[in-house]
């Protein structure tokens, strides 16, 4: 019982196994009447026959009465022997019960017992009796049929008993299985339905994301239990869901507050790659937005001096005291603050310690106070990010530096080269040619030998003063406009005027391809053809071709002049040596012919830095240092 107070589904199985047990029940009494009853209707026919068979008895004698014959006697042995088999045959015997004191098995006694004894003995007498005995013959025979009747009507009544037993056990069990499934229905109209309802309302409710509504079910059944269960996950969703909503609400704030970081520091990123040496005035703003965004601070950042790895303060937001290694003593970047802070380490504050390192080279150290609580993970982040960023720009400015540094160097040894190659072998020329004279007075020469020494005096000192001008156009060259395209429109222009000529231009290079030194190499190259051009070939049409192609780079150009006796530079002229010399720098391949049409063409071809690289190294990038202007 206290299981079926427990639990629903006992209840609901108890229920059908109790419907099924009573239709069983009602199955197999039903069954077992109905084996009671075989052979009823088969017992009724043969008592039925009896009475039809004594009937026939009786008019066998009557026949056998008026006209006496062998067949009539015949006739009248065959319904005797007839009767006497369905009198005392199984059909009966196994319908009626074995009981003597049943009133059925009397009967059939009482028909048999007459039959045998009274009925067949007067039959089987020889046929000499009168019209007399034919009548008690008859009312013997009449009266047995009395007795077979009530035999047939004892059977009757004993099967119409059991088929209203039957019925009566049909209608108990209809009326028990009724009722049994009424009292399941009820039980789970009201302990299955409803509770089921209700906790659909609940569930459809906690979707919505409404987790007061609580379940009122009582009992302890399952879906009771489901219910307090429901209710105690609702509760627990309700804290739960508050907890994520706080979560996800914090989350949401630390992703724009990164946000906000992620945009500092990209909007602060072109000045700080592009801020030359002045790291305060480009990354001390920036480092004071992120202290507000983050609630980190003060940062100090130190840079390593590359020679004997000293750490150098550079820069501290929020400070007292200008940086020991300040640069700049007008710059305020460090100490605009109206409230310093002081970096100090305390039990409210932590340090977070960051290389400013590219690859495995240790440029300097990153130092980040924060509160006494944990940075996440985010922060975390976006500091190694910051830091990341401080050691590219260190880094920049450092290659900057010293590709400047290198630049100077190559552009005095040029001009070194140049003198030497041009106005030094000229002024040595003219200083031998003083020592000359100075003898030839000494030994008191003629007028006309040292008029001729004059002379060459005269010519040398007109050819140093042309060299030195060139030089110093040369020296003054300078890229002002936008790209290697422009200075040469400005230079075909300028050698169109000068000769009095058409000067061709036929350009096809990509955008940035040349660096500054190779751009200055190539328009001094050109400027130096186009002059020993207007010098010396007479031409009436020069063109200049500047193309690239297979990842080379072709320069060429050519007059209609006289053209050359060889490729070699005539005596006290210079220009061939310099195109020489600049070739050699770019890694050219020079060639200096007469053309077939006639004229000289000047021709270099020479693969570009950028080009080289990429052959090299497919996937490292090289920073392009650009310089200001010069020549190299």
């Amino acid at each position: 019982m206290k299981l079926l107070q427990r639990s629903l589904v006992a209840r609901i199985i108890a229920s059908l196994l109790a419907i099924s047990g009573m239709a069983l029940i009602s199955i197999t009494l039903t069954m077992a009447m109905s084996n009671s009853s075989r052979g009823d209707a088969a017992a009724i026919n043969v008592a039925g026959s009896l009475r039809m068979n004594a009937y026939q008895i009786m008019g066998a004698l009557q026949r056998l009465a008026y006209v006496p014959e062998g067949a009539s006697e015949e006739q009248l042995d065959g319904l005797i022997s007839s009767f006497d088999q369905r009198l005392y045959g199984t059909t009966l015997q196994q319908t009626i019960p074995a009981d003597d004191s049943h009133e059925r098995r009397r009967q059939l006694e009482k028909l048999q017992v007459y039959w045998q004894h009274t009925l067949r003995p007067a039959l089987e007498t020889p046929p000499s009796a009168t019209a007399l005995d034919l009548d008690t013959l008859e009312m013997m025979i009449v009266a047995m049929v009395s007795d077979i009747e009530i035999l047939v009507t004892y059977l009757e009544q004993s099967t119409e008993a059991k088929v209203r037993l039957l019925g009566m056990m049909q209608v108990l069990f209809l009326v028990l299985i009724a009722i049994v499934v009424s009292i399941a229905l009820y039980d789970v109209r009201f302990n299955l339905v409803v509770p089921l309802r209700q906790l659909m309302v609940l569930a459809r409710e906690a979707a919505q994301r409404n987790f007061k509504p609580r379940s009122q079910l009582r009992g302890s059944d399952e879906l009771a239990l489901l219910g307090h269960t429901f209710n105690k996950m609702s509760a627990e969703l309700a804290t739960s869901y508050a907890a994520l909503e706080d979560k996800v609400s914090r989350k949401e704030q630390e992703l724009e507050r990164s946000n906000q970081a992620l945009r500092v520091m990209h909007d602060a990123s072109r000045s700080l790659y592009g801020g030359g040496n002045d790291l305060c005035s480009s990354a001390a703003p920036m480092l004071r937005e992120l202290e507000k965004l983050l609630d980190i601070g003060p940062i100090r950042l130190s840079l390593n001096d590359p020679f004997d790895q000293r750490e150098m303060p550079v820069l501290e937001t929020h400070s007292r005291t200008r940086p020991e290694y300040c640069r700049d003593q007008e710059c305020h970047a460090c100490l605009i603050d109206p409230r310093p802070l002081e970096i100090v380490a305390n039990n409210r504050s932590q340090c977070l310690l960051l290389p400013i390192s590219v690859g495995d080279t240790l440029l300097g150290t990153l130092e980040v106070w924060y509160p006494q609580e944990r940075l996440n993970d985010s922060t975390r982040r976006l500091l190694t990010m910051l830091a990341d960023q401080l050691a590219t720009a260190v880094y920049l400015q450092r290659r900057i530096e010293e590709q400047q540094h290198v630049t100077l160097i190559n552009e005095r040894t040029i001009i070194a080269r140049e003198l030497h190659d041009s106005l030094a072998q000229s002024l040595s020329y003219l200083k031998m040619q003083v020592a000359r004279l100075e003898r030839m007075q000494q030994k008191e020469a003629t007028r006309e030998a040292q008029s001729a020494v004059f002379d060459e005096l005269r010519t040398g000192l007109n050819s140093a003063y042309r060299q030195l001008r060139e030089l110093l156009t040369t020296f003054r060259l300078k890229l002002e406009g936008p790209g290697l395209q422009f200075a040469l429109r400005q230079t075909i222009e300028e050698f169109s005027q000068r000769m009095g000529v058409a000067v061709d231009l036929d350009y096809d290079v990509p955008p940035y391809l040349l660096n500054p030194n190779e751009e200055i190499h190539v328009l001094q190259i050109i400027r130096e053809a186009l002059a020993n051009t207007h010098k010396h070939a007479q031409a009436h049409w020069a063109g200049v071709t500047v193309r690239f192609a297979d990842a080379r780079l072709l320069v060429r150009i050519e007059d209609d002049g006289i053209g050359l006796e060889d490729d070699s530079s005539p005596p006290m002229h210079y220009g061939l040596v310099i195109i020489r010399d600049r070739a050699t720098t770019l890694n050219g391949k020079l060639s200096i012919a007469n053309r077939p049409t006639g004229g000289t063409s000047v021709e270099i071809v020479f693969t570009p830095l950028t080009a080289r690289l990429i052959q090299q190294q497919p996937v490292t990038a090289a920073p392009d240092s650009h310089l200001g202007t010069g020549t190299s």
